[in-house]
């Protein structure tokens, strides 16, 4: 009697419209997953259209394109003797939903919408979608035409039911549900479901693995049954990093751990359980089994086809793992380092044949549709040669970084190694598409890394670029880092063009700017500091078009930004500076962190350049040096030391406080190093600078998600940038409260309310 089953989950890097290279990876897992004898398959969420489509969801297009390829996996081969459940946009009723579609052998199963949308923080699926709100129920859904004469069905299941195959009972999660109170595997296992799924779209947070994890044992601890989760991987279009981490769990148990980082396109996990032993440990909890027989019961869709075989006696199982997390610093290393390699593969401008290899300068068009009739079940037609004339070499080849010697560029540069640092990993494991890549973007068919420092030396250039206000020491560690990493460093002076934009001012209204030092006005001086900051981004972005025209290669190369989240929420940044760039890796991450993650590279890359940038005090080096050393340090400047702004960060955006509130939480927080004046004082001071620079967040670069409390104005920190800086009603309270604790001497701070 067959009772052992194994089951597969997979982690696949989707990307948003990449509906040809969506379809080949989900046809590879599924061979996978068959190879390793699974007989059901599980996809991540809205896997054939990619998750971050966004406002593309409004369009029929999107729809359309998703039936198209629902219809090839139907039509091809690999897809059958196995259950294949997969994520998709479908339209019912003149509703769009956020569904799994479950397949065998050329017929649909189910259509199981989502019913609980994620839509907090980065997350906007209320804005595309509606949850199906009718539980435990189920409607006909009628079949495109395209769909009814592959399936020989004109209706199938769509709503909230489970499948009951010859030997168990399937029930499906998708992402958000495992995470509200009362998730829907609580009802499907007292109603005997025994094979939970879970289709996630769960993008990367630092310190987030561990609560993916723990909900996922804890479901299987209170209720028995095995768990499958699968997760998009990879950056599929925007600041999101999707970081894996697909699992099986069986009661309480982590039975196969997927990577959380990783380079591989298609990972597939599987795992051989034994059904008898959920119903053995579901057996002896006698809470769960009154309740159980209380339970109201879901609609079935019986399923000819068992899992399990008839001679699986010899059949090992799966055996319980120890769940491996990443330390913080670890996490930085790895997932913003994949996230470049992905932006920067993809930014490549491929030719429409989809070949890799050396640049076909050709242009992007359409040429692979031979017309409305050459389209039949999502198939599509040989591709014809591009009509049109050759494009002038789009493609990027590469990272440029202004690299200035301190602790917030030099961990990009860090990351930028880290990432060449996994692709000769992969490549020495015999990964062949990050091998094609590599020479996509290099522009040599044969070339494979020899190392780290050599392929850093090809994909990324570095450039100090000093003024007569830079030190020789910033000038030193930024080139002795260069060479330990093996970037193409370049070093040059930008005094001439400050000096010729200060002049062309001078010249138009007779009147010469000075710095502080030398008796000129607050106004002057952050004036001439921001021209300094400006030139930069220009001479950025020139030597990024053209510096490897320079040296006789082809392509361009994609600017990296700099700037840490601390300084974002802050606005301790000059507008259109070097923080203005393409990309931003590290404007999700804390300067706490960040120096935690150089310091890791220190201790793992063999970096001992590293130490002499950590020991030095962050600067911006834009006022005049004092004996020709450092005379301004960014916690000067800022008013606050970095620690306290990661705490104002949090405050703000995770605990939701405005200046009241902040200001009750710190006066007790702090109460063993601060007075309530001070209190005060650090917060009042916080609210006004980060509100008078609130506007510096509607044009910062697009950064890696990394923290909850990042200041992203684009989706993620959604708030005015015009305030009244002064806070009049709310600093009244505060100046209240403050008044009410000095006059009783702040013997008791538990009445701040």
């Amino acid at each position: 009697m067959g009772r052992k089953v194994t089951v597969a989950t997979c982690a696949l890097n989707q990307w948003a419209l990449d509906f040809e290279g969506n379809l080949q990876r989900i046809l590879k897992s599924i061979e996978i997953a068959k190879c390793k004898g699974a007989r059901y398959r599980l996809g991540p969420e809205l896997e054939i259209c990619g998750y971050g489509c966004w406002d593309h969801y409004y369009e029929s297009d999107t729809l359309l394109h998703s039936l198209q390829v629902l219809a090839a996996l139907l039509e091809s081969p690999v897809t059958q003797d196995i259950i294949c459940d997969v994520g998709m946009p479908v339209m019912h009723r003149n509703v769009r939903y956020n569904c799994r579609v479950i397949f065998l052998n050329r017929r649909i199963l189910l259509i199981r919408p989502k019913m609980a949308l994620a839509n907090e923080g980065n997350y906007r699926e209320l804005r595309w979608f509606t949850p199906w709100s009718r539980t435990r129920q189920t409607e006909e859904y009628f079949l495109p035409r395209m769909l009814q004469s592959l399936t020989k069905q004109e209706t199938v299941p769509f709503g909230d039911a489970v499948l009951a195959t010859r030997d168990t009972c399937i029930g499906s999660e998708i992402c958000e549900e495992l995470w509200t109170p009362h998730s829907p595997h609580v009802d499907m296992g007292l109603d005997g479901v025994e094979i939970f799924t879970n289709a996630s779209g769960s993008h990367h947070v630092l310190r987030k693995a561990h609560a993916r994890v723990d909900l996922v044992t804890m479901a299987t601890t209170k209720n028995g049954g095995i768990y499958l989760l699968a997760n998009q991987k990879g950056c599929d279009g925007d600041r999101l990093y999707y970081d894996g981490c697909a699992l099986i769990a069986m009661n309480g148990h982590i039975l196969a751990q997927g990577s959380q980082f990783s380079l591989d396109d298609v990972e597939v996990l599987t795992a051989t359980l034994d059904l008898e032993d959920v119903r053995s440990y579901r057996a002896e909890i006698s809470s769960r089994n009154l309740a159980a027989s209380k339970a109201n019961p879901y609609p079935r869709v019986k399923v000819d086809f068992a899992l399990s075989s008839r001679e699986d006696l010899l059949e090992p199982l799966s055996e319980p793992l120890e769940w491996k997390y990443h330390s913080p610093a670890e996490e930085i290393s790895l997932g913003p380092a994949c996230w470049l390699w992905d932006f920067l593969r993809r930014s490549q401008q491929n030719n429409p044949s989809g070949t890799r290899g050396p640049r076909r300068e050709r242009c992007g068009c359409p040429s692979g549709f031979a017309g409305g009739a050459g389209l039949r079940f999502g198939r599509v037609a040989s591709p014809r040669p591009c009509p049109h004339p050759p494009l002038v070499d789009p493609f990027q080849a590469g990272f440029f970084l202004p690299l200035s010697g301190g602790v917030d560029s030099t961990a990009t540069a860090c990351l930028v190694y880290s990432m060449c640092r996994q692709v000769c990993e992969a490549v020495n494991n015999g990964n062949q598409e990050v091998l094609a890549d590599v020479r996509t973007i290099v522009d040599q068919l044969d070339y494979t890394p020899r190392g780290p420092r050599e392929l850093c030396g090809r994909v990324l250039t570095t450039c100090y670029m000093a003024s007569e206000n830079s030190s020789r020491e910033t000038r030193d560690r930024a080139a002795e880092l260069a060479r330990q990493i093996g970037s193409h460093h370049i070093g040059l002076d930008i005094d001439p063009a400050v000096k010729a934009v200060v002049g062309i001012f001078s010249l138009v209204t007779g009147k010469r700017p000075l710095f502080a030092v030398h008796g000129g006005s607050r106004r002057e001086n952050l004036a001439l500091q921001n021209v300094q900051a400006r030139i930069r981004m220009v001479v950025a972005y020139l030597f990024a078009q053209l510096s490897l025209w320079a040296r006789g290669a082809r392509g361009g190369l994609l600017v990296l930004g700099s700037a840490n989240v601390d300084e974002s929420l802050l606005g301790y940044l000059t507008k259109y500076d070097c923080s203005s760039a393409d990309i931003n890796p590290i404007g999700g991450i804390s300067k706490t962190d960040l120096r935690a993650f150089v310091h890791f590279c220190l201790e793992h890359f063999q970096l001992p350049a590293l130490e002499g940038i950590l020991a030095a005090p962050a600067t911006a080096e834009l006022e005049p040096l004092a004996d020709g050393r450092v005379s301004q340090t960014d916690e000067e400047d800022m008013g606050m030391t970095y620690a306290d702004l990661s705490v104002y960060g949090r405050l703000r955006k995770v605990a939701k406080t405005g200046p009241y509130g902040m200001f009750c939480k710190l006066v007790s927080l702090w109460k063993d190093v601060c007075s309530p004046r001070q209190v005060a004082d650090k917060v009042r001071w916080f609210f006004c600078k980060y509100s008078m620079n609130r506007h510096k967040m509607t044009t910062l670069t697009p950064a890696y998600h990394a923290e909850s409390y990042s200041p992203d104005d684009n989706r993620f920190d959604l708030r005015p940038f015009l305030y009244n800086t002064s806070w009049p009603w709310q600093f009244r309270c505060i100046e209240a409260q403050v008044l009410r604790l000095e006059s009783r001497g702040c013997q008791d701070l538990d009445g701040v309310d």
